[in-house]
């Protein structure tokens, strides 16, 4: 990789955390993000957070660059012959909790690996995807995401979408829970299938649907009414991610084991939550309707087939 290619993947990681961030801002109309620069014995990086805004309660994004001398076991499952080689790594990451419970919660990520094994060329590959947890679902939501999904990887191949659809339903879902995070959406890691110029075009595909994917759902939701029933349910409910991201994300697991910096890497988690011990929901209200979106499910052939 030529310090030109490396450059440019820096500078639209960089560019990209901005433009993410700017449009969420615009979205919640308050004051916006605060930033936090910072180094560490990895790298650098940069976070970003709203906190209490008008429609999202807490929003981070996050952008790092970071070097190690022994790759993690948790980043090379697939090439353990790296596991112990110098690396670098750098993306953008966010999580975006609304306040209102009709407002789905979001999250996305892309990122470029390198590792430098001894005695032979270097090892790159990119990772990401987005996905969708929402609390009080609706089909057309659902639908809209995984079709803007569908879109952005059809140029790549016929054959894309559903590959990563299938790959993130099977990454975001709670062993021990039986249940699918939300209603997934892409997930794709190990990437270098095709040349660099291609595999970075498909990054910024992705990196442009979460957007078109996401903001137009949250501008029918919004404004919905709720109360402290819907309310509490929401926070019930981030129990949950909680329980993935620290007992399941390996992205949570390399970041801690690699020494990265902890403020960034739990960024992610929700500003308030609740557990509840043995939580049934009300046969056939709102709240019991959730489960059956969270399992395994062909959104679009079911809307296509009418059947959902």
């Amino acid at each position: 990789m030529s310090c030109d290619v490396f450059n440019q993947n820096l500078d639209f990681f960089q560019n990209l955390q901005l433009h993410l961030a700017d449009a969420l801002a615009k979205e919640d109309g308050t004051a916006g993000f605060v930033t936090d620069e910072w180094s560490g014995k990895l790298g650098n990086g940069r976070s970003m957070v709203l906190k209490q805004g008008a429609v999202f309660e807490q929003a981070g994004v996050n952008f790092s660059h970071v070097k190690g001398t022994a790759m993690p076991a948790s980043a090379v499952r697939k090439r353990q012959y790296l596991a112990g080689a110098p690396y670098e790594a750098m993306g953008v990451s966010l999580v975006v909790h609304p306040c209102n419970p009709y407002v789905p919660t979001s999250h996305a990520n892309v990122r470029l690996f390198i590792a430098y094994p001894e005695r032979s060329n270097p090892v790159w590959w990119f990772g990401g995807g987005f996905d969708l947890t929402p609390f009080y679902p609706f089909i057309e939501d659902v639908v809209h995401w995984h079709k803007v999904a569908y879109d952005a990887c059809l140029p790549f191949g016929e054959a894309v979408y559903s590959e990563f659809k299938k790959w993130c339903d099977r990454y975001f879902y709670l062993p021990h829970r039986q249940e699918q995070r939300g209603v997934g959406g892409l997930f794709f890691d190990d990437l270098n299938r095709w040349d660099f110029a291609r595999c970075f075009a498909f990054i910024r595909a992705i990196s442009a649907a979460y957007l078109q994917a996401y903001l137009p759902i949250v501008a029918r939701r919004k404004n919905m009414d709720f109360g402290e029933r819907e309310r509490q349910f929401q926070l019930y409910r981030r129990g949950r991610y909680i329980e993935f991201n620290l007992l399941c994300d390996r992205g949570t697991q390399f970041g801690l084991h690699a020494g990265g910096r902890t403020e960034s890497i739990l960024m992610s988690m929700p500003p308030l939550a609740r557990f509840e011990y043995q939580y049934e929901p009300v046969p056939g209200s709102a709240e019991a309707g959730l489960a059956g979106y969270l399992q395994a499910r062909d959104w679009l052939t079911e809307a296509e087939n009418c059947l959902v």
